[in-house]
Parts: C-alpha cells; sequence; structure tokens
C-alpha cells in the first residue's frame, strides 16, 4: 500500500445528544448527576479532583504516577492513574483509565500484530488502555484522548473489544478518595459516545499510519503518540442532555 492508495482519514467528530436512545440519555443524565454531587461535596470541602489525588503525595514531579501506587479495584481489576508530561497550554495533567487482564473477557483477543517489535504484555498481565481525562489547572476535565500502544505498555485490543469493556471499569473503593472514584467511574458513563468515537477513530489513525509507514513497527513509533481527542465540558454536555424531552 502506497500513500497514494490510502483512504482518506474519518474525521473525528463529537457526538450529538439528539442522536442518542433515549435509555443512553437517562442514564448519561444519572451520571451527570453524581459527578455534580462529588463536585458539590468537594467545594464544600475546599478542595478538587487534583487535589484529591495528590493528597499526601510529596513533590509532585512530571511523568510519577499519582498516586504513586496507581489505584487498583480487585473487584472490576479497574486501574487508574494521574500524571503530567504534556507541558504547554491549558493542561495540568491527565487522568489514564485501565481494565486489566483478570476483568477482559477471554473471547476478546489482542490485535495479530506480526510487526511488533516489544512484547505485549498478555494472559494475567494484560491491560487495555480505555480513555485519558484531560484536567485544567482548577482540577476540572477539559479533554479526552487516545493514543498510541507505546504511550501506555499496554495490550493492545481492537476498537470494539475495548468499547465492551468501557462498563467494566467502576472504582468501587474510597481510596485515594471516594468523591474521585465516583466521579471518575461515571465520567466514562456520561462520556461515553465521546470515549467511543475516540476510540474507534484511533484504530482508523493506525490504520492510516500503517499505510503510510508499511515496514515500521507503527505502535512504537513515538511520532505518533496521540491519536485523537475532544474538548469536552461536563455542564455544557449535561446541558445538551437536559435539553431533550424525556
Amino acid at each position: 500500500m502506497t500513500a497514494m492508495t490510502l483512504r482518506p482519514l474519518p474525521e473525528l467528530v463529537p457526538p450529538v445528544a439528539a442522536s442518542l436512545t433515549p435509555e443512553t440519555i437517562q442514564r448519561m443524565r444519572e451520571a451527570g448527576a453524581r459527578i455534580r454531587e462529588c463536585y458539590r461535596v468537594m467545594t464544600r470541602g475546599g478542595v478538587n479532583i487534583v487535589g484529591e489525588v495528590l493528597k499526601g503525595q510529596g513533590t509532585f514531579f512530571e511523568m510519577t504516577h499519582y498516586p504513586l501506587d496507581d489505584v487498583f479495584d480487585k473487584g472490576s481489576h479497574s486501574q487508574y492513574y494521574y500524571h503530567a508530561h504534556r507541558g504547554g497550554g491549558v493542561e495540568h495533567g491527565h487522568f489514564h483509565t485501565f481494565l486489566r487482564g483478570p476483568g477482559i473477557p477471554a473471547q476478546l483477543k489482542m490485535l495479530d500484530y506480526p510487526r511488533a517489535s516489544e512484547p505485549w504484555p498478555g494472559g494475567e498481565q494484560a491491560i487495555a488502555h480505555l480513555i485519558a481525562i484531560s484536567m485544567d489547572a482548577w482540577g476540572y476535565p477539559a479533554g479526552l484522548f487516545a493514543c498510541n500502544r507505546w504511550v501506555t505498555d499496554e495490550s493492545w485490543y481492537p476498537a470494539e473489544a475495548v468499547i465492551s469493556l468501557l462498563d467494566r471499569f467502576v472504582i468501587d473503593h474510597a481510596s485515594p478518595s471516594w468523591p474521585v472514584n465516583i466521579w471518575l467511574s461515571n465520567m466514562l458513563v456520561l462520556f461515553r459516545p465521546h470515549i467511543e468515537a475516540l476510540i474507534r477513530h484511533r484504530d482508523a489513525v493506525i490504520e492510516h499510519w500503517q499505510g503510510l509507514h508499511p515496514d515500521q513497527d507503527i505502535f512504537e513509533d513515538r511520532q505518533l503518540e496521540i491519536t485523537g481527542q475532544l474538548a469536552i465540558s461536563v455542564d455544557d454536555w449535561l446541558a445538551e442532555l437536559e435539553a431533550l424531552p424525556g
């Protein structure tokens, strides 16, 4: 395949609330209500999402995971951490969310990619990156993004497999912060259409990139880091959802 025969890369288009089913809209409204409640109790306590994750962690260093040992849910096999490494702009840092191997159904298979130049975690050590959430300097979410394999050292599952895992992500305990864990679990519900769009677009970008670089392991190509990103606003998206009938 040459660059001349590549199909055009699909445009990454933000979802429209009116295109969703009533059942999906209701579920997202409920998630939004839980997020708003998290903001309410945290504001009353004079704290925010990022501050809670960094609390008691010492000096904040770029690339270091916070909390220092990541956050795991042994029941759902969900995992997340917060870090920063993209200087400039309005982003303070971002959350990476994952599902670990024991929580991934056995029928879901990693991509068969013979050009892989680095080992991909498998079996009990398999790990699927779901989505990253960019946070602003005030501790509120500003965007979502998907990324290449080398960024998170993940196992690579095709888009539809990753999308099927989204409902499994939940952090159902109080460490390091109950409001943060409730907030993060519900962010993946409230912005599910955005996340699905980013994951499908991720695979389209990877396919396109492989066509441009047919002899390379594109999953380890440092020139391809972020495959797509969308700006988000909890208030604006909820306003769009709540403006719909029913």
